[in-house]
C-alpha cells in the first residue's frame, strides 16, 4: 500500500509518517524511525535522475525532489527501481500533481510526501490505490534465457521503410542471431549473415535486424529501439541452444528497404510481428532448427524465438500492463 508522509502537523488517519518526528531529512541523508534507509535526491535534471537511477537496489527508499513538476523523472526512477528492493517516495507541492505520481506507469511511487493542502487528495489516491502486481524477472540478466517456437500466422507486403543493419566487432558462428520484434513482449531470433549466398558474400559480423521501431535486447537484458543503438552498445547474441554472449556494436547501417511484415502467435496464442528486409539473405531458424529465409515464410511455419512476460519503459521490465500491437 502507497504511503502518505506528511510534512508537517498532527497525526492523522492515513498518515503513515510526519516529518519532524518519525521521518527526518538531514541534508540528503533520509532517516526513519532515527534509522537512515535512504537518499533524498534533486530529480529536477538529468543529472540528479542519473544519480537517483543509480542508487536503484542499493538504498531502501529514494526521495525525488523534483523541483518544477516533471512527470518523466518519476516514471524513469520508478521503471529504474521497479521489482528491486529500494522503493521511490516522491515530494509533491500541489494537488494536481498527485495523481500523475501515485499512478505513474500503472505502478505509482511507493509514498507521497505532501504538505496539509495538498493531504486529502493524497488519502483518496491512496484508498484508490490498487497493489496487484506481477513479478517481472530479467531472464536475460540471470544468464537464463529461454527460447520457444512462434507459429506464423500472417505474411504480407510491409512498405519501405528504414532498415538497421547491426554490425559487431565480433564475428557470428552458425546459428547466432540477435531477437529482435515490434512488441517487447515476443520477439524472434533473426540469424547473422554467416550463410553462403551465390547473390551476395557473407557478412559474419552482421545482422540485418529490420525496422528502425523494432526493439532489440541487449546485453543487459533491456531492450532498446533499433533506431538508438550506437557504436560501442553491447547487444545480446543468442544462438538456437539457448547459449548467449555480450557483443559490442561497431556500427549501424540504416538505408531504405522494402519489407515483408509477419505476425506469429505464441504457446499462450498471444499474437506479436515485425517487419524484415524483404531479401533471401535475411533469415530465421525453423522448428528443425533449418533456416529459412523471410522469403520463403508461410502461415504454419514455426520459428524461434523468446516470450517475455512484462511490458517495458525507457527498455526495462515494468509491472504494469502494456499493450503493443
Amino acid at each position: 500500500m502507497m504511503q502518505i508522509w506528511l510534512e508537517s502537523g498532527e497525526p492523522t488517519q492515513g498518515v503513515d509518517l510526519i516529518l519532524g518526528e518519525n521521518l527526518q531529512i538531514d541534508g540528503e541523508a533520509l532517516y526513519i524511525e532515527g534509522k537512515q534507509v535512504g537518499r533524498r535526491v534533486d530529480v529536477s535534471n538529468s543529472e540528479g535522475q542519473s544519480k537517483a537511477r543509480a542508487m536503484a537496489g542499493s538504498v531502501e527508499w529514494i526521495l525525488l525532489d523534483l523541483g518544477e513538476w516533471k512527470m518523466i523523472p518519476i516514471e524513469n526512477i520508478i521503471a529504474a527501481c521497479d521489482g528491486g528492493p529500494t522503493k521511490v517516495a516522491a515530494r509533491i507541492s500541489s494537488p494536481e500533481q498527485v495523481l500523475g505520481a501515485a499512478f505513474a506507469l500503472q505502478i505509482g511511487v511507493d509514498a507521497l510526501l505532501v504538505d496539509e493542502k495538498t493531504l486529502q487528495t493524497a488519502l483518496i489516491a491512496k484508498s484508490q490505490r490498487g497493489e496487484v502486481r506481477i513479478d517481472a524477472i530479467d531472464e536475460t540478466a540471470k544468464g537464463e534465457l529461454e527460447l520457444s517456437f512462434l507459429e506464423v500466422v500472417e505474411v504480407s507486403e510491409g512498405g519501405v521503410g528504414d532498415r538497421v543493419c547491426v554490425d559487431l566487432t565480433s564475428l557470428l558462428d552458425p546459428e547466432e542471431g540477435m531477437i529482435v520484434g515490434s512488441s517487447s513482449k515476443s520477439m524472434v531470433l533473426v540469424h547473422g549473415e554467416t550463410v553462403e549466398s551465390e547473390f551476395v558474400p557473407t557478412r559474419p559480423f552482421r545482422v540485418n535486424a529490420g525496422a528502425s521501431h523494432s526493439y532489440i535486447m541487449m546485453a543487459d537484458g533491456t531492450t532498446s529501439y533499433l533506431s538508438e543503438l550506437k557504436m560501442g552498445d553491447e547487444v545480446l547474441v543468442v544462438n538456437g541452444n539457448e547459449e548467449s554472449r555480450s557483443c559490442v556494436v561497431g556500427r549501424v547501417k540504416i538505408e531504405k528497404r522494402p519489407f515483408i511484415l509477419f505476425r506469429w502467435k505464441n504457446e499462450n496464442d498471444n499474437e506479436a510481428g515485425v517487419l524484415l528486409q524483404q531479401a533471401e539473405t535475411v533469415r530465421l531458424i525453423s522448428e528443425s532448427h533449418g533456416l529459412v529465409s523471410v522469403t520463403e515464410l508461410v502461415p504454419g511455419m514455426k520459428l524461434l524465438g523468446w516470450n517475455g512476460g512484462a511490458g517495458r519503459h525507457v527498455g526495462q521490465t515494468i509491472s504494469a500492463e502494456v499493450d503493443e500491437r
